[in-house]
Parts: C-alpha cells; sequence; structure tokens
C-alpha cells in the first residue's frame, strides 16, 4: 500500500489518491487474509488434536483479521490524513506548515532540519515519478538489478546456483529427524541440559529407567501369571520386588505356586523383613480384605532397555510394543517414564499438522485458480511452494532443527509466506499482454521487487531479537522464519525472474493476435474512406 501510495501524484485529490491505492492493493490483501485465516482456521478446529497448536492458530487467526480491519480503518485513515498533510505543505509529524525554501534559509539550523522537506507547487505528474524512482532501493532495481537478473549470460549461473539448492535441500531432506529431546523445550542454560547431554554422552547405551506399574489385584501365587511377567520383562535389566521375591523362595527350597496366603505371608514377614530387600517395600501396596487376610493390590518395577546408536526409534519402537501389550494382556499395566511425555507430544504434534498441511495447501491451490487470471499463475504459483516447502525441509535439518511442533508450525505458515510473496509478481507477469518476456519480468520487478525487499529486510530485521533468546523453540522458530524469508526471496527476487524469461507463459501468442485485431482495424478505416455503403453498414450494426 504505501508503494502504491508513493507511485500517485501529489496533485490528485486525496479521494482519488486512496482510492487508486485501495483498488491496487484491497484485492490481493483480502485474497492473502481469507488464505491466512482458513489456513489457520484448519489448524485451530478438531482436526488438530494439540491444544498448544489448536492456541496458537486461534490467535493466529484473530491476529488477521485484526490486522485486516486495521488496515481498511485505521491505516487507510492515516493515508487521506497524510494526504491532506501534502496537499497544504504540512509537517508529517509536527502537522505545521512548512514554509518555501526562500523562508526556511532564514529560519535556525535546528528548525530547518526538522521542517525540511520536498517542496514543489508545480507537481507533474513525471516529476511525482522522478521523486519516486529516486528512491534508493527503486533506482537500484530499475537500473541495475533488473537488467542484471534478465541478462543472458548471468542466467546459465542462476540456474546453476538453483540446483545448487536443490542438491543441498535434497541432502538434508534425507537426513530429516524427528525431534523428541527433552532439552528442546527448556532453556538452553539449565540443570536438564547438563543432565542430558552427560545422560548421552556416558550413559547413551541404555534407556531411561521405565516404570512397570501393575494397578490391580492380579494373581501373583499363580504360575502362569509369574510366567507372563517374567515373559514382559524378559531383555531388559530389571530392578524388581517380583523376581526378587521368586529367587528369595528359590533359595528356601519353596515352591513359587503357593496359595494366596502363603505367597502373602511370606512375602510380608520374610521377604520384606530381610535387610537386603527392605527397600523393596516402597513398591508394593497391600490391602486388607474383609476376611481379614492381605493382598496385593498395586505394584511396581523397573526396567532398562539397552539400546544403540537409533536411540529415539528404539525407544518409539519399545514403547508403542509395550502399550499395545498392555491392551491385550490379562496383566493390567502401566508403562511410565518422563521423556514419554515428549513422545507422545511428538507423535501427534508431526502427524496431525503435516495432514492439516496437507489439506491447507490443497484448499489454497483450489481457492487461487478462482482468483488467478490465468491457469498458468496457479502452476507457478504449486511449484514455487512446492520448491520453498522442499528446500525448507532440506536447510532446516542442516541447520540442525528437527521434525518438532514448531518447525511444522512454521511449515504451514511457510505455505501462506511463500504465495502472498511469489503471487504480484507472477500474476503481473502472466497478465502483462504487449511487450516480450524479458520486458514484462523487468516490468514486475520494478512494480512488486521494491516492497517485496522492503518486506524481506523488515521482517528478517525484526526476527534477528529471537536469535538472542536463551530457549531451543525459540531458536528453532527463528531459524524457520530465517530460513523462509532467505528461501522466499531468493525464489522472487532471482529463481522466478529468470525461469519466467523462457518457460510458459509465452508472449508470441498475444502479440500476434494484437497485431491481427489492428490489422482488422486498419482495413475497416480504408473501407469506411472509400465506400459510403460500408460506412452504412457499419453505423447500422
Amino acid at each position: 500500500m504505501l508503494s502504491s501510495w508513493r507511485r500517485t501524484r501529489e496533485d490528485q485529490h486525496v479521494k482519488e489518491r486512496v482510492a487508486a491505492v485501495f483498488s491496487d492493493c484491497m484485492l490481493p490483501f483480502t485474497a492473502s487474509t481469507a488464505l491466512h485465516v482458513v489456513t489457520f482456521g484448519i489448524g485451530a478446529s478438531p482436526f488438530t488434536n494439540i491444544e498448544a497448536v489448536r492456541l496458537f492458530c486461534r490467535n493466529a487467526c484473530i491476529s488477521v483479521l485484526f490486522n485486516y480491519l486495521y488496515i481498511l480503518t485505521f491505516y487507510g485513515s492515516n493515508l487521506v490524513f497524510a494526504g491532506y498533510l501534502e496537499n497544504n505543505y504540512r509537517h508529517s509529524l509536527f502537522c505545521r506548515r512548512v514554509p518555501k525554501p526562500e523562508l526556511l534559509q532564514q529560519k535556525p539550523a535546528w528548525y530547518r532540519f526538522l521542517m525540511y522537506t520536498h517542496y514543489n507547487e508545480e507537481a507533474t505528474e513525471a516529476g511525482t515519478l522522478r521523486a519516486y524512482e529516486s528512491h534508493l532501493l527503486v533506482a537500484f532495481m530499475k537500473r541495475y538489478y533488473c537488467d542484471w537478473i534478465t541478462n543472458t549470460y548471468v542466467k546459465p549461473f542462476v540456474v546453476l546456483f538453483y540446483l545448487v539448492y536443490v542438491s543441498f535441500a535434497l541432502m538434508g531432506y534425507l537426513q530429516v529427524s524427528e525431534g523428541s529431546d527433552l532439552s528442546n523445550v527448556v532453556a538452553t542454560e539449565t540443570s536438564t541440559i547438563a543432565y542430558t547431554h552427560a545422560q548421552q554422552r556416558y550413559f547413551s547405551s541404555y534407556s531411561p529407567v521405565i516404570g512397570f506399574y501393575i494397578y490391580e489385584s492380579i494373581e501373583y501365587w499363580n504360575t502362569s501369571v509369574q510366567d507372563d511377567l517374567l515373559e514382559y520383562t524378559k531383555g531388559f535389566e530389571r530392578i524388581s520386588w517380583f523376581e526378587s521375591y521368586l529367587n528369595y523362595l528359590h533359595g528356601l527350597n519353596i515352591t513359587t505356586s503357593l496359595s494366596r496366603s502363603n505367597f502373602t505371608e511370606h512375602l510380608r514377614s520374610g521377604f520384606l523383613r530381610q535387610p537386603r530387600f527392605v527397600h523393596f517395600s516402597d513398591d508394593i501396596i497391600f490391602a486388607k480384605r474383609a476376611d481379614g487376610e492381605f493382598d496385593v493390590v498395586a505394584s511396581r518395577m523397573f526396567l532398562v532397555a539397552k539400546t544403540t546408536e537409533n536411540k529415539r526409534e528404539e525407544m518409539s519402537i519399545l514403547l508403542d510394543t509395550l502399550r499395545k501389550l498392555s491392551l491385550t494382556s490379562r496383566v493390567k499395566f502401566i508403562i511410565f517414564n518422563p521423556s514419554f511425555v515428549y513422545m507422545d507430544r511428538l507423535a501427534s504434534s508431526v502427524g496431525a499438522p503435516l495432514k492439516n498441511s496437507c489439506i491447507a495447501a490443497l484448499f489454497l491451490l483450489f481457492f487461487s485458480t478462482f482468483l488467478a487470471a490465468d491457469p498458468l499463475v496457479t502452476a507457478w504459483l504449486t511449484v514455487t511452494v512446492a520448491s520453498v516447502e522442499f528446500g525448507l525441509v532440506g536447510f532446516m535439518t542442516l541447520w540442525r532443527v528437527e521434525l518438532d511442533c514448531v518447525s511444522v508450525l512454521c511449515l504451514i505458515y511457510g505455505v501462506n509466506y511463500a504465495v502472498d510473496s511469489s503471487t504480484p509478481l507472477v500474476s503481473a507477469f502472466a497478465l502483462g499482454r504487449e511487450f516480450t518476456r524479458t520486458r514484462w519480468v523487468k516490468l514486475a520487478l520494478e512494480r512488486h521487487g521494491v516492497p517485496a525487499l522492503q518486506s524481506y529486510l523488515c521482517y528478517g530485521a525484526a526476527l534477528l531479537p529471537l536469535a538472542a533468546v536463551p530457549s531451543n523453540l525459540t531458536r528453532t522458530l527463528f531459524r524457520c522464519l530465517f530460513l523462509t524469508t532467505i528461501i522466499t526471496a531468493f525464489h522472487c527476487l532471482a529463481i522466478l525472474p529468470v525461469l519466467l524469461t523462457f518457460l510458459p507463459p509465452s508472449k508470441k501468442k498475444c502479440r500476434e493476435r494484437k497485431n491481427a485485431a489492428e490489422n482488422r482495424e486498419e482495413i475497416e478505416c480504408v473501407e469506411m474512406v472509400d465506400s459510403t455503403r460500408v460506412v452504412d453498414q457499419i453505423t447500422t450494426v
């Protein structure tokens, strides 16, 4: 909107200037807002099974809607106010009328510094455009960059650089890993991080201690139940009162298939009274029955599994196996470790958002087919989004960012960001009719390149403070969003301008149709001069 406002003439009426700005910007801005609301709305819907993601998407929807209303009302009102200030030559901050240059020179230096502005009472369209084109970024884009990026000798190097980009992205894509590390959700300088690093360095061949909890009364004295429990814990390093008690009975030459009362009595009066077994007292819960006898109503054991280098994958497989076993076994048990919380979070935070992002991308492409004036615009948007997302996943992995809840949310956001940034450039090129491909690429860059570049610079500068936050989640957010900005800018300012110069849509047929139309008009003009009858026929039609 600001770029469009700068291209209007200052001598126009304020209503005409504001109308030109809104007609130029509000349709794509409305479409972009609709895409953001729909995409984040899917994340805030019941399709998402994570409350944190649902809250994030809900707040994002509210922010996008508030931003749309802000631009439509308050920001538009500021443009009107600024237009009246410019017409009356009043200062934009102090609202005082700026003196003419000869009068301003008579004022003190501090006054001239504060009140200086471009003063031209006979503003013309050409003069206004020259003032706009004198802007540093506009001049750089028009005089240097547009000619350089479309140069015949530069294009092969840009294509080669894009192939290098795809190669590195593929290398990172093949190394994508899922993030379920506890250290990723806490501050960096904490004892948890120190413990995690020490555990991974010295004890990485062992899994975390897994609690095996039996939460109902079972027949511990039954031989088949004993065999089941021993089978479940087989292959683990065990800290088990049950196995120690069975070995204790074997040491006394007592069979393990005792009656309920004898099994419980030996456990309470003999086993737990031994000094070397007294620490198991906290692992067994007794309850007194109606007949006065005691019974084991709940107990726990601790298991440690040996792992290899693929510790995270093995723990995930082990967790799934034991949980499926707990659902089908006649012994009702629960397994738990604090790290399982993050594994569960990962299982739900990666699958569901990825599914939602696919739904959002499909809806985005379906929605854009109705908004795009040319079907090839939709095709180019699809290719651009796919390339940006592919590169984002690859370089995110190379920058040691794992696939967790935050990175997946950034991937969803990257879809909208890529479409929002590339649509003006592609649309301006596709709708051009008169000139060659290279000429229309230059015109599209001159018109939309500077606002896009300013947006990338401001957005990147706003992200820099996030890099200093001592939190892995925040750093993940910074890295993903920063990569999204860099990769999107690379596509919109380099890749698309080069590819559009030799890939569809073609401008040749458009020029041929236009030339044919001009030829028909010339023939009709000749007939109108030579024949009164033809003139009468044309007049009748």
